[in-house]
């Protein structure tokens, strides 16, 4: 930027407000596609996540394309803001029509819609959010206003999940006669996915308007050499990718997260079975045990300013990730062993509460320091190498997570069908399945927090403790 005056609070908010919808789009999709799907549509639970999988994959290789090609745009509107607004009619068309397949498909023709249409609606959002997170790291050269963006960010994006389990099982997921289990009823997605279409087209649009004068003080550099064709764009993109990893840091850092995020593939495909079946939530208060852990994302993000002052955002990241796994693992295992408040009885959902809370508290601490740590690796590109490449390094390591994300969905479709999962009354599925649907969801995820440990270890920026931090963070 042009210029070092601290942003106004306006930028911050609209920036971070731009957040709500990417953590809509992806409560919705990451807790309903793949339950939706197999347990109410009845598509078999491999092919799903096989589904799934694909359109992760192919979404991903685009993530570093448009960080690349963002990086290198020229327009009046700046080089981030004309894709964030030309992301925002198909991401919510593409996104109704994946909750609202045809009733005569069949079994091919319902996984080729899910294909099909999970595979528009993640270009899409990448459209918006590779550049818009691009945009954060550009807004300010200062790295303690750089965190606070982040921690605003942050703050939206876990409001947007929370919103989107707010109105789902609160609004279109409530029980009824028909359907005790709200979340079995298929005419509710369809106004479920118009309401968080609406809501996200909306949030995407406030931030770009709210930030466009942030945009036009940013110094984009000289216009790229060689055109515009996509054959070049293409070569350059994945020279820039080579460029990104030879960052020792950010090799380990794209290691980590391409692990980590396996798990939280896993997590999130799973989170509704065993919530229904596992720990027999009744449907009226499943909103509360999806929204404490972005309660406690929120309040930890509150909290982060101040750890900052005493960590290095490297310490901040593998805290996170160990506290995450550790509140992952704890409640299934006890519940295996028999010291949990059993299923109905009035101690078991504040006690899944509290759990999950401390559990959003402590993961707050790991997001926030990942995200702020990648401005720093901008930095050291353009000491090493005369260019600041946020986009490529913002997309590179959206498509590691998406990647990941793609073997999360595909290991949750296999073990279900592994367990020989069954669409059946709450009361009918067998302990044996109960059992191994635990164990999957618990201490299979957090054993992978492990490895990412040693990778985020290796993530050396040669930071110190940030004491002086400016005191108008969230």
């Amino acid at each position: 930027m042009s210029s070092r005056q601290p942003l106004p609070f306006h930028s911050k908010f609209a920036f971070g407000f731009g957040q709500l919808g990417e953590g809509l789009w992806t409560g919705a999709i990451n807790t309903f596609v793949l339950f939706y799907y197999n347990q109410v549509l009845g598509a078999p639970a491999t092919l799903v996540g096989l589904a799934l999988a694909a359109a992760l994959i192919i979404d991903a290789v685009t993530d570093p394309l448009i960080g690349s090609i963002s990086d290198n745009w020229r327009s009046p509107q700046g080089r981030r803001h004309p894709f964030m607004y030309a992301s925002t009619l198909p991401l919510g068309l593409s996104l109704i029509l994946l909750f609202s397949p045809p009733d005569a498909l069949g079994a091919m023709g319902l996984l080729v819609w899910l294909l099909g249409f999970s595979v528009l609606t993640r270009m899409s959002m990448t459209l918006y959010h590779v550049p818009h997170l691009a945009l954060g790291a550009e807004m300010s050269p200062d790295a303690g206003e750089r965190a606070v963006l982040v921690s605003f960010r942050q703050f939206f994006g876990t409001a947007g999940s929370l919103l989107a389990w707010a109105i789902g099982f609160g609004v279109f997921f409530a029980a009824t006669a028909e359907f005790e289990n709200g979340q079995l009823n298929p005419a509710a997605y369809t106004p479920y996915a118009i309401t968080i279409a609406i809501i996200i087209i909306g949030s995407i649009l406030w931030s770009a308007w709210g930030t466009r004068r942030d945009a036009l003080r940013i110094d984009p550099g000289p216009a790229p050499a060689g055109g515009s064709r996509i054959w070049r764009t293409l070569r350059r993109t994945f020279e820039e990718i080579l460029d990104s990893l030879k960052i020792r840091a950010f090799r380990w850092l794209f290691m980590g997260v391409l692990i980590i995020i396996v798990m939280a593939g896993v997590d999130s495909a799973l989170a509704l079975y065993v919530t229904t079946y596992f720990w027999q939530i009744p449907s009226s208060q499943l909103t509360w045990f999806f929204i404490a852990i972005p309660i406690g994302i929120m309040c930890g993000a509150l909290l982060t300013r101040y750890l900052l002052r005493y960590l290095s955002k490297t310490q901040l990241l593998i805290y996170g990730t160990c506290w995450w796994a550790m509140g992952q693992v704890l409640p299934i295992s006890l519940a295996l062993l028999g010291w949990f408040p059993e299923s109905g009885s009035a101690a078991q959902l504040p006690s899944l509460l509290t759990f999950r809370f401390l559990q959003g508290v402590g993961v707050a601490q790991s997001l926030i320091a990942f995200g702020a740590i990648i401005p720093d690796l901008a930095d050291q590109q353009e000491r090493d190498t005369g260019k600041r490449s946020e986009g490529i390094l913002f997309g590179a390591l959206s498509f590691s997570s998406k990647a990941a994300g793609a073997l999360g969905s595909l290991i949750a479709g296999a073990g279900l069908d592994l367990i020989g999962w069954v669409t059946a009354p709450v009361a009918e599925v067998p302990e044996v399945q109960l059992t191994r649907l635990a164990v999957l969801y618990g201490p299979g995820i957090a054993i992978f927090a492990v490895v990412s440990v040693w990778c985020f270890a290796r993530v050396s920026l040669a930071e110190q403790p940030q004491r002086t931090l400016r005191t108008d963070a969230v």
